[in-house]
């Protein structure tokens, strides 16, 4: 009866181990040639919208010039989902109201990217949502360029090479990797400048969130 138990723990321990095992394994193929896999995925993209594809926007670092701006990754890509009727853009010392849902590149295990924050769960929809307020200075780079260019009402998917991203050092609790290209879908609501207040929001019959001003 003792040997087997022994045994019965062996094999236990056994299966333990090779399930983990398993598990590393398979995080490690999700992230291989994580950085070289990145870059080639927003360069294809890039190069795509610089061609002239009709769905696609570049725009350069909010801190650069488009002279100084040589590089692909000094830039973001947008694809617009949907056109807002606003008239102003958000300024750098400025808040908003925004959605978004942000997600890395496709990958073996997420075929539309790994959701790793999101405003809200389950499909998008203006008409049920309650946005929420922070700085544009307080983003990363690839997102306060992405928010000074749109308008009230914009619904835009965004492409963000990792150096205008997390780059190399992302918190360790965002369960992003190093050299991620980050997707953001990512809709303004409002924008107010410093000392004012907060907009109020709330939904309209038709079926869209608008700002009184």
């Amino acid at each position: 009866m003792k040997k087997y138990h022994l045994f019965l723990s062996i094999g236990i321990l056994l299966s333990l181990f090779l399930t983990a095992c398993s598990e590393t394994e398979d995080a490690a193929s999700e992230f291989e040639n994580w950085q070289e896999r990145n870059e080639t995925y927003f360069n294809n993209i890039y190069n795509r919208a610089k061609s002239g594809s009709s769905d696609l926007k570049i725009f350069t670092k909010w801190s650069m010039n488009d002279a100084a701006a040589t590089k692909a990754d000094d830039h973001i890509v947008v694809q617009v989902l949907e056109s807002g009727s606003g008239s102003g853009c958000p300024m750098y010392t400025d808040s908003v109201q925004i959605h978004y849902r942000g997600r890395l590149m496709p990958s073996s295990t997420y075929a539309d990217g790994y959701v790793f924050d999101q405003s809200y769960t389950g499909t998008f929809n203006m008409a049920t949502l309650k946005p929420v307020s922070k700085a544009v200075s307080a983003f990363v780079d690839g997102l306060t360029t992405t928010l000074m260019n749109m308008h009230i009402g914009d619904h835009w998917r965004v492409y963000i090479p990792y150096n205008l991203g997390y780059g190399t050092t992302p918190p360790s609790s965002s369960g992003i990797p190093a050299y991620s290209t980050l997707i953001f879908d990512i809709a303004l609501v409002a924008y107010y400048r410093p000392g004012a207040d907060v907009p109020d929001w709330k939904a309209k019959t038709s079926n869209r969130f608008w700002i009184e001003k």
